[in-house]
């Protein structure tokens, strides 16, 4: 089982600065609480006992809230000190990695995926990066994960370009250290776009495909349903 994961939580939040304080995204409070709080809370349950925050905007605010003890986990952090982008701020923290491979989250997502579940299916198939998916009735504003046999990542669809049901990416990934480390990956580039969306066809990438729960708090709708449906969490 992986005890290491990576959150990104750099994030700007310009979309929910009309109704939430000058935060990082991950900062965001529900319930009194601040995002970033749910997101440890479901990785110390699922088995993770170290964090590297990968942090920017703002980072002083999760520094100072969180040190480095959350409860039972380990935090350690990634600055970037400019924006590296997703797959920037991914490999960044790799360096504080220990172990080949870390579960990898969106600070601005909460998907309770099971991660060793779903870490028993990226060792089985030795992919280079699984994508936990979230099948949704309309896929417009995500974009779309296509899927081939056994699950394999054959395409993606642009968010806009196509509506209806199907796959999304969820947020959650298993990436392996030494694929993300290669030369070929440096400076600021997104992991969904530069790496993910170029080269699926020559790496193995594979969706994992699961009902929990999934909430994007991104804009100002979702975060405010956030603040009910956050109320179930106990952990």
């Amino acid at each position: 089982m992986i005890k290491e994961a990576i959150i990104l939580a750099g994030g700007f939040g310009t979309r929910l600065q009309p109704i939430v304080a000058d935060l990082p995204k991950s900062m965001a409070l529900i319930n009194g609480r601040p995002f970033l709080e749910y997101l440890l809370d479901y990785a110390i349950l699922q088995g993770i006992g170290k964090v590297v925050l990968s942090v920017g905007y703002k980072r002083d605010l999760i520094i100072n809230h969180f040190g480095d003890q959350y409860k039972s986990v380990d935090i350690d952090y990634a600055i970037e000190e400019e924006p590296l982008g997703t797959g920037g701020g991914i490999r960044l923290a790799f360096w504080k990695v220990t172990g080949k491979r870390a579960i990898i989250l969106n600070g601005d997502s909460i998907f309770r995926v099971d991660y060793r579940d779903m870490v028993s299916h990226h060792l089985k198939t030795r992919a280079d990066a699984t994508l936990a998916l979230r099948k949704m009735d309309n896929t417009g504003r995500y974009g779309r994960v296509v899927i081939g046999r056994n699950n394999r990542i054959v395409g993606f669809i642009e968010k806009g370009e196509k509506t209806g049901p199907g796959f999304i990416n969820g947020g959650v990934y298993v990436i392996e250290k030494d694929f993300l480390m290669e030369p070929g990956f440096r400076g600021r580039f997104s992991i969904e776009n530069e790496c993910f969306g170029l080269l699926f066809k020559e790496s193995k990438f594979f969706g994992y495909p699961s009902e929990g729960y999934f909430l994007d708090i991104g804009i100002p709708d979702d975060y405010k349903k956030a603040g009910h449906e956050f109320a179930q969490f106990t952990d």
